[in-house]
């Protein structure tokens, strides 16, 4: 090589480095070395791309690369170029390694000269030369005599096939001798290999690709290696190629793809970490779940990305899943948009070919939704079950009270000439009784729902009204505002009771506020859509009239929130509360066929939302009550089993001018009916009665005389209860308890009616 030029490609990013070696060689006069120097090994791969070099000094320690890596990627990249490694990394370790990689040499700062550095590259570029040579040759061997499954073949200069080995199957070697690529298979497959060959011969380096080749309509991939087939002289006179059948490992690749993008098609979030918790795998699932793009996600520490702070159940989770291989259970998570959400997460140990661990494969399914679904209903089943006892107890508390809130208004009229104190005793013995069976109403409108009297009213003239006597009766420090749509929505109801879930709600707002603050009453049309009718268990599609209480209190604890429409459950103190507003505002509500959103944060303030079903039509005008009439010594057939009430009854129609039979049970009333037909004008039969109930001897009443003019009445009339009441033609009830008024006008009612 003396007197030749060496071109050399420097990959050398400190300029100080540089320029001594630009000075060591100058000291050289037996060879011209050609020096072009780059700093960043991409531009190094930039320049081998465009041009042929002698040999290439290689710095390990680069902006873009750094180690063992860097070498690895310049010798992928420089085929035959041979490399010498020129580093300041004093580590015999790395010298070893780098040329077990196939580095011509390796130098270290420091102890370099010009001759040293001439001397190596020679060296360098003769036994790079030398390796070429001996590795074609070793190859052609390798591939003619050991591994005859390879189809191999050369072709000369014109790309005809002079000698072939193997040939795959379809095809004979006398059909390939001697023809072109063009001649066997299809135009698109032979101008591919025709191109590879023609880069080959062109360059004198060899090359290996996955091509795809057609023949006789059978297509097979194949992994080609062309090599330039040289003589003596070193010249290139054709090429040497092999080629391995790869088609089934093409086959098994497209299997993945195919099963990676079903990994992607999941709505489950698919994550797999190494054990160091970085995020090597994330699948579109993940993507939409968490927020988290898969370029956004790799290589981050899971626990930094999906949990706010370490916790326990993490902890664990990840020594079950390492010590017994997999774990399940319900994690809380955080998104991208800090959003927490609640997941099925299953972890499973994944194990490389060696069977140690190596990552965690976690799959997550949101089941926000569904707990917040099953907490609507586990809340709906203890309402349920809560709402049973009570009715109960109710039941028997109304049976109680009918007979002490009769008396009471009885005794002024039994005694007339009491004086002042007896009289004012009287009052407050009647209107505490009011006050129990009023007590019992809203128990029993939380247990059952309520059934009052239904019209078509307009919501925005009850919010008026309402807001009018919050200003004349809440302290000043409270701001009463009310806002309703003029065209505000009908909805179908009882505007008794829609005015009492008002002053429930309001009244606990005001409680809520001891010092003052904001209470607002506003209404407005909402149209509940499929989606949220789906999550809300109590919604429906369609046109609802929203009315929402707001104030500025004290809030409600989480914790508690859950239990506010319990009945009996409250956090004010005793004797300032019996627990019952809320129960009955839900009570009512749902028999409206309604439901109740509450929003609360301590220290901010509540506000209630009640969603009404609208409907159609023009507000209903009610007719004022009649006032009660006395009788005209008519025969009422009593039938209760209840002592108390029969005498206070029996006592009440007397002191009216009615006369009266009294019964204890089914059977015994049928009898007395039997014996007085012609005598009794009228029936007050009790539901529930021992023996022989009541539904079962108004049946009987009605085949011994169908005209029978029958009440029914109950302490605890559901609506199951309504229903088979009405269904055998009994449309006037009575509800225990009952005042005097109610009754005679239920009894003027009945017999009113013609025969």
């Amino acid at each position: 090589m003396a007197g030749k030029n060496i071109k050399v490609l420097l990959v050398e990013d400190n300029p100080g480095d540089v320029f001594l070696l630009q000075e060591f060689l100058k000291e050289v006069t037996t060879v011209v070395v050609d020096l072009m120097p780059v700093e960043r090994l991409s531009e190094a791969i930039n320049y081998l791309a465009k041009e042929i070099f002698d040999v290439i000094l290689l710095d390990l320690s680069l902006p873009d690369s750094q180690g063992l890596e860097t070498f690895v990627i310049a010798y992928h990249q420089a085929k035959a170029t041979p490399i010498i490694v020129l580093t300041g990394i004093n580590d015999e370790t790395l010298a070893i390694r780098a040329m077990q990689e196939g580095a011509q040499d390796y130098l270290v700062k420091g102890q370099v000269t010009g001759d040293l550095l001439v001397r190596s590259m020679r060296y360098a570029i003769e036994r790079q030369r030398a390796d070429d040579a001996l590795r074609h040759s070793e190859e052609r061997f390798r591939v003619a005599l050991k591994n005859s499954p390879i189809f191999v073949y050369n072709q000369d200069m014109e790309l005809r096939y002079t000698w072939v080995y193997n040939p795959p199957s379809g095809l004979t070697v006398e059909e390939i001798l001697g023809k072109q690529d063009l001649d066997i298979i299809s135009v698109e497959d032979a101008q591919h290999l025709i191109t590879i060959k023609h880069g080959v011969l062109t360059t004198g380096i060899g090359t290996r690709e996955e091509v795809s080749i057609t023949i006789k309509d059978t297509t097979r991939y194949y992994d080609l290696t062309v090599e330039p087939l040289r003589n003596e002289l070193q010249e290139v006179v054709g090429v040497t190629c092999a080629s391995i059948d790869i088609s089934e490992r093409k086959l098994a690749e497209e299997k993945i793809r195919e099963q990676a993008a079903l990994l992607d098609v999941t709505t489950d979030a698919i994550c797999v970490r190494d054990l160091n918790n970085q995020i090597i795998f994330w699948n579109k699932g993940a993507e939409t779940l968490y927020g988290w793009l898969a370029i956004e996600a790799w290589g981050k520490n899971a626990s930094e990305l999906l949990y706010d702070e370490p916790s326990p159940e993490i902890e664990a989770a990840l020594l079950q899943a390492t010590s017994k291989g997999k774990w399940q259970g319900e994690l809380n998570k955080l998104t991208k948009n800090d959003k927490e959400i609640l997941v099925a997460s299953r972890w499973s140990l994944v194990y490389d070919e060696q069977g140690k661990p190596k990552a965690i494969l976690t799959v997550d399914t949101d089941i926000t939704e569904k707990k917040h679904l099953e907490a609507q209903l586990f809340r709906a089943q203890r309402l349920e079950s809560i709402g049973t006892l009570a009715s109960g107890i109710a039941h028997d508390l109304n049976n109680i009270l009918t007979p002490i809130l009769a008396g009471a208004q009885l005794l002024p009229l039994k005694f007339p000439d009491a004086d002042e104190r007896t009289r004012h005793l009287l009052e407050i013995l009647e209107v505490n009784a009011r006050r129990g069976a009023d007590l019992v109403k809203q128990v029993l409108s939380f247990a059952r729902g309520v059934e009052g009297k239904r019209i078509t009213l307009q919501i925005r003239h009850l919010i008026v009204e309402v807001g009018k006597i919050l200003k004349e009766t809440f302290p000043k420090s409270i701001q009463i505002s009310t806002d309703v749509l003029q065209d505000l929505w009908m909805v179908s109801g009882d505007s008794t009771q829609l005015h009492q879930v008002l002053m429930n709600l309001c009244v606990n707002a005001r409680d809520a506020m001891p010092n003052g603050g904001s209470l607002s009453l506003y209404a407005e049309n909402v149209l509940i859509d499929e989606n949220y009718a789906r999550i809300n268990l109590e919604a429906k599609e369609g046109p609802y009239i929203v009315m929402t209480v707001s104030d500025t209190g004290v809030g409600i604890a989480k914790e508690i929130l859950d239990r506010i429409f319990e009945p009996f459950f409250t956090t004010k103190d005793v004797g300032k509360g019996t627990g019952l507003g809320l129960s009955t505002v839900l009570g009512i509500v749902k028999s409206h066929g309604g439901f109740v959103n509450v929003y609360s944060e301590p220290g901010t303030g509540t506000s209630f939302q009640v969603y009404l079903p609208a409907v159609e039509g023009m507000e209903t005008i009610t007719p004022e009550e009649l006032p009660p009439q006395a009788g005209h010594g008519e025969l009422i057939l009593i039938v209760d089993d209840e002592v108390a009430i029969q005498e206070i009854t029996k006592t009440s129609l007397e002191a009216h001018n009615y006369k009266t039979l009294i019964a204890c049970d089914g059977i015994e009333a049928i009898a007395l009916y039997a014996q007085n037909q012609d005598k009794i004008d009228a029936v007050l039969m009790d539901i529930m009665l021992p023996t022989l109930d009541g539904l079962t001897a108004i049946r009987t009443l009605q085949k011994i005389n169908p005209l029978v003019r029958i009440i029914a009445s109950s302490g605890l009339m559901s609506d199951k209860k309504l229903s088979a009441v009405a269904a055998i033609g009994i449309n006037t009830f009575l509800v225990k308890p009952y005042t005097v008024n109610e009754l005679l006008l239920s009894l003027h009612k009945v017999l009113s009616q013609l025969n």
